[in-house]
C-alpha cells in the first residue's frame, strides 16, 4: 500500500528532507579527512577513528535515503537515531559549546533532530512495516 500525501505535506517533507540531508552531508568532508574539530570530538568520546568513519558512513546512508523518495521515511528515521546520538553525546559529554564554536553544532543537530523528526511524522505511512499501521483504514464494505 502506498502512502499519497497532499501536495502541501510532499512539499513541507521534501523542504525538510532536503535541509536536513545538507546539514549531515556538510560534516561528511570533516569527518572523512580528518578534520580536527571531528578528530577532538570522537576523541573525547572515546570513539577515534572508528566512531568518525562508522557515525560518516551511517550519515552518508542517511543522505541518500533521505534524497530518495522510497526510502525517505526510513532516511528520516535513521538520521532522527544518529543525530539524537550527538545531541546525547552534546549533553554529556562535550557540551553546548564545542571548542567555541558558539553552540553552532549543536543548534545544527537540534535542526536535523526537528527536520527529520517531522518528515518521519509526514512519511509515516511509508515506514516498511508499521507504516500501514498509521494509515487510516477504509470503513468494510458491508
Amino acid at each position: 500500500m502506498h502512502h499519497h500525501l497532499t501536495p502541501k505535506l510532499a512539499a513541507t517533507s521534501w523542504v525538510l528532507q532536503i535541509l536536513a540531508a545538507a546539514i549531515l552531508a556538510q560534516t561528511l568532508f570533516f569527518k572523512f579527512t580528518g578534520a580536527e574539530e571531528s578528530r577532538y570530538i570522537f576523541s573525547t568520546l572515546g570513539a577515534e577513528p572508528w566512531g568518525r568513519y562508522g557515525t560518516g558512513v551511517l550519515e552518508l546512508v542517511a543522505v541518500v535515503m533521505l534524497l530518495t523518495p522510497r526510502t525517505a521515511a526510513v532516511g528520516a528515521a535513521l538520521s532522527a537515531a544518529l543525530i539524537s546520538g550527538a545531541i546525547f553525546s552534546h549533553l554529556t559529554k562535550l557540551g553546548i559549546v564545542v571548542r567555541n564554536d558558539g553552540g553552532l553544532l549543536f543548534g545544527l543537530a537540534l535542526t536535523v533532530l526537528a527536520a527529520s523528526v517531522t518528515v518521519l511524522v509526514i512519511r509515516r505511512g511509508q515506514l516498511p512495516v508499521l507504516g500501514p499501521r498509521f494509515l487510516p483504514t477504509a470503513p468494510a464494505a458491508g
